[in-house]
């Protein structure tokens, strides 16, 4: 009788769990509305924007639990990190762009990221930053080009804007289809962060559809 019991309670609290992981996200607690929307690069697609900052530790702590997420990307889902700027983070943003420029972020994205909070390498300092990249293989002529190229500088400007257009503060920060603005924060914690994207983008979806 007493297994019974405790088979039957188990069995209520994982219904309950399972209830709240596939709950509708409530607007103001689980996210908020960008206002007004902005444009999306890929009218074809869902777009979803990481806004994020080396330096952060809660975008470190949150990259593997997006990494995760990122191998199961629906088909009409686009995603596209922006590196967040509120006026003081703007040679961290140049890194970022410098190394997209160059077709490195993506290769060296994670052991930039360990060796910013880990070994604590002085990212911004352009010194620094150039002796580590040449150890993992990047060219430094290639690379400082890009880091002292206009073009890099136009997108470190446009960051600093989207970051203001999209009512940003703080980092980091996501945004489904230029409408919808969610963090951790808001969602309760990283491994909880998936599952309110994942809503809205369906939201995004659905009223795709309709249109």
């Amino acid at each position: 009788m007493r297994s019974r019991l405790l088979a039957l309670a188990s069995a209520a609290l994982l219904a309950i769990a399972t209830g709240f992981a596939h709950a509708e996200p409530v607007e103001d607690r689980d996210y908020e509305r960008v206002n007004p929307p902005q444009p999306v690069e890929r009218k074809d697609r869902i777009e979803v924007v990481e806004l994020f900052w080396y330096g952060c530790p809660h975008c470190y702590a949150l990259e593997p639990v997006l990494a995760k997420w990122l191998t199961a990307l629906p088909r009409d889902v686009v995603f596209r990190r922006v590196h967040g700027d509120f006026g003081r983070w703007a040679q961290s943003a140049r890194l970022f762009y410098a190394l997209e420029a160059i077709g490195e972020e993506a290769r060296l994205r994670k052991d930039l990221f360990d060796a910013i909070h880990i070994d604590r390498l002085y990212h911004t300092k352009e010194e620094d930053i150039t002796e580590w990249l040449e150890k993992k293989g990047v060219d430094k002529q290639k690379f400082l080009a890009a880091y002292n190229s206009a073009a890099v500088q136009a997108q470190v400007q446009r960051a600093q804007q989207l970051t203001k257009d999209y009512g940003i503060d703080g980092v980091p920060s996501i945004v489904v289809a230029g409408k919808y603005r969610t963090s951790s924060s808001l969602a309760g914690g990283h491994e909880a962060l998936p599952a309110v994207i994942d809503a809205l983008i369906a939201r995004a979806r659905s009223e795709a559809k309709k249109n």
